[in-house]
This record gives C-alpha cells, structure tokens and sequence, in this order.
C-alpha cells in the first residue's frame, strides 16, 4: 500500500518565501486536509518524547492523584489531567492533557466554565523538569500555529489577523500527550476492521480548530486518500502533521477538509503529541466566517466558540468522558430548546 504524500510546508522559509508558503498551505487545505509542518523554531521533538517516556512510565498510583474525576471520584478536575486506558473500547490509550492556565485574577472568567480549568501536574523530585518544559513547548506550537494561520489569511488575500484575533485572549487549546499500549490479551470485536487490522483509535475528524501532531516516527496514522481509500501517513523526522477540524471546515463553509483520519496498532508501544488549537471561548466562530472581510458573501451567522464546542462534544458526537461535563450556560436548551430530556 502506498503512502499518503503530503505537501511539506517549510516554517523557516515564512518571512523569505511568505506568498509561496501561502499558497500551499491554501492548497493543502482544500484539496487534502493534511500536510507536514517543517523547522517550527524552539521545538525539542527528543526532549518530548523524553517527557512522554517519563510521564507514561510513572506508578498508576502518580498518575492516578491527577486523574480527571471520570475516572477517579477523589479528583476535582474534570476536563484536564490525565486519563486512563478503557477496557473494551477501540481507542485503546492513555493520555494527559494541559492547557494554558489563566490567572486567577481574572474575574471575567466564569469559575464553572471547566475549559479553564487549572491543570493538575505530576509530582516532580526535581531531576526532570517536566512541567517547565512542556509548558513552554505550548506556547512554541501556539506560536507557530499563529503564523500559519498569517499564512492562510495572507493566501486568501484578508488581512492577516484575520483568524489569529481568536486565540488572542485566552484560547482554549490542549496540548495533549498520548500513549499507546499494546492490546493486553484479543481486542475487542470493536476495534477489528477489514483485512484483519486493529484500531487504537477508530475513524474520526478531529471537532477542534486546527491539530498540530508530533508523531515521533511512528507508523499507525492513517487519512482518507482523495479516491475515498484509506492510506498510511509517512512518519517525517523532526516534523509535524498538521490538519484542521470539522470547526474550521464549517466557518469556512467546507472550502478548507476537515479529512476523517484512524490510527491503526503497530503492536509496540506507541506515543504521539497532537496539540489542538481552539479559539477563546467568546470567539466568534459562526458560519460565513469570511463574509466578514469579502464583501458580496452570504450573512455571517455569529455564534460562540463555546457554545458550539460543548453542543459538540456533549450532545452531537456524546463522548463519554464529555457526557458528566457540566452544561453551565445551558447549551442544550440553546440548541435544541426547553423540555428536551435527551438528544
């Protein structure tokens, strides 16, 4: 089976080569949906892995004190920390996720909306600096994921803060680290597909903005090819794959692809870093996005990033680690009106 040759988008080049970078991204994301991010200056792709090795290697026992409430009723955080490996399912993973805290000064913020919640960290003796560095490889990726959004709005020929005013207060992006054990016994029959392969992460299109994906050599990625056949993504060195949700697709009335993706078992232990960039949670994300800047276009709908997230994960694609989350601006009854008991 071949692999899926994606366009390589050489981040270093962006001041030198702006409109031709420009370009194809643009292209990329109307055509393919996926592509290689190239020399993203300030990443450290080995001390990351060292970090996941660190992390995932630590006693159940470490991890559990950070665990979100799902899965540990001892835990007050609910949306960030780590998560465990679920028996049965196909998405077969174990993984911790932080954000960008805000301060605690900031009273515009309402204390129960948990896509600002505090992330709980490992207990460190001081010979790793964990925290510290993943903390500041965050805002690395923010960075660059800005620029290419410069890029994308410089392509499209607006001004180029176009989209980057959406995070710039207080984004609600996840860094993400990720681990992936091999099956411990059979799999289950879910996560059997055709020609007898095994899922850890069965088909989806990611929901968020933007994915930024460290895949640190490994093979097991898979996207949906033009001819609507599924094909092997190439692990490139010292790279990221990058792609865009269904969030972007829509805003953009589905110009950009939001392309269906899996993850297939290798059989050996796996780890990837995918950081999910999401706007702020009073973005304005509403469809004909860009009528706002090309005039002649169909009305822009205006609609909270918020709002369309928690409607999202809670009530259209109902992920179970999503289904506890408080609705605290009563989101459902936005969507689908009063009285409704079930969706």
């Amino acid at each position: 089976m071949s692999t899926f040759q994606l366009p390589i988008i050489d981040l270093s080049k962006s001041k030198t080569n702006r409109d031709e970078l420009s370009k194809q991204i643009i292209e990329a994301l109307e055509n393919i949906g996926f592509l290689y991010i190239d020399n993203v200056k300030g990443i450290d792709f080995e001390k990351m892995f060292q970090c996941c090795k660190w992390f995932f290697n630590q006693p159940i026992e470490k991890k559990r004190k950070i665990m979100r409430n799902f899965w540990n009723p001892d835990s007050k955080n609910i949306y960030r920390g780590y998560f465990p490996v679920v028996e049965g399912e196909p998405s077969r993973k174990e993984g911790f996720e932080f954000g960008r805290d805000v301060s605690l000064e900031n009273k515009s913020i309402d204390p129960e909306n948990w896509f600002y919640e505090r992330t709980p960290w490992p207990e460190e003796d001081g010979t790793f600096p964990f925290k510290e560095f993943m903390q500041a490889q965050y805002e690395v990726v923010h960075s660059a994921a800005m620029e290419i959004l410069r890029l994308t709005a410089n392509a499209l020929g607006v001004e180029e803060t176009a989209f980057i005013h959406l995070f710039k207060e207080n984004p609600c992006s996840t860094f993400r680290m990720m681990h992936y054990p091999p099956w411990d016994g059979p799999p289950p029959p879910n996560a059997r597909i055709e020609d007898g392969k095994i899922l850890t992460t069965p088909d989806h299109s990611d929901s968020n903005f933007l994915t930024l994906l460290c895949l640190f050599n490994y093979e097991g990625l898979e996207v949906v090819g033009p001819d609507g056949n599924w094909i092997p993504v190439a692990p490139r060195e010292n790279s990221f794959v990058m792609n865009i949700g269904d969030l972007f697709s829509r805003m953009m009335n589905g110009r950009f692809k939001a392309t269906r993706h899996r993850v297939l078992d290798i059989g050996i232990d796996r780890y990837s870093v995918p950081f999910f960039l999401e706007p702020a949670y009073e973005s304005d994300i509403g469809v004909n996005y860009m009528s706002q800047y090309i005039k002649g276009g169909p009305e822009h709908i205006p609609e909270k990033y918020g709002h369309y997230m928690v409607n999202m994960v809670k009530y259209v694609r109902k992920y179970f680690e999503y289904k506890v989350l408080p609705d605290f601006e009563n989101v459902k009854e936005k969507y689908y009106g009063k009285g409704q008991k079930d969706i």
